[in-house]
C-alpha cells in the first residue's frame, strides 16, 4: 500500500493497485474490491503537491491522541472505578494539550506549503 501512496501520480498509483490485487487479491478479495469502488475518494490527495501529500496521508490526528492517551493509561494495570478511568484520561488531555502549542517540527519547510493553501 505504501507504493500507492509514495506514487507521483493517480496513474502510477493505479498501476500500483493492480500489482497489490495481483498479491493480495486472492487473500483479502473484499478489501481490494473496496478500493476501487471508492478509488477516486481514496486518491483526492493527488491534487496537491508532494509535500502535502505526506502531511495528509502520515496525519492521522485521532490516531496519534488515542496512542498518546493509551501511553498514559497503560502504565496503570487496573482502576478502581470508572470515574478513575475519566480522571486519568482527562489529566492525559491536559498533558497532551500542553504538546499543541509547541512549533512544528522543521516548521520552516512548510511555508511552501502554506502558501499553497
Amino acid at each position: 500500500m505504501k507504493n500507492i501512496y509514495n506514487a507521483p501520480n493517480k496513474e502510477v498509483a493505479a498501476a500500483e493497485l493492480d500489482n497489490l490485487e495481483k498479491k493480495w487479491g486472492g487473500k483479502y478479495p473484499y478489501a481490494i474490491l473496496s478500493w476501487r469502488n471508492k478509488w477516486d475518494d481514496l486518491t483526492v490527495f493527488f491534487q496537491f503537491p508532494l509535500e502535502i501529500r505526506k502531511i495528509i496521508y502520515t496525519t492521522n490526528l485521532i490516531e496519534n491522541l488515542n496512542g498518546k492517551i493509551r501511553k498514559y493509561t497503560k502504565s496503570k494495570l487496573s482502576f478502581p472505578s470508572d470515574d478513575a478511568v475519566k480522571k486519568m484520561v482527562y489529566l492525559s488531555l491536559m498533558e497532551i494539550e500542553k504538546k499543541w502549542t509547541q512549533p512544528i517540527h522543521n516548521g520552516d519547510d512548510y511555508e511552501s506549503i502554506y502558501a499553497y493553501v
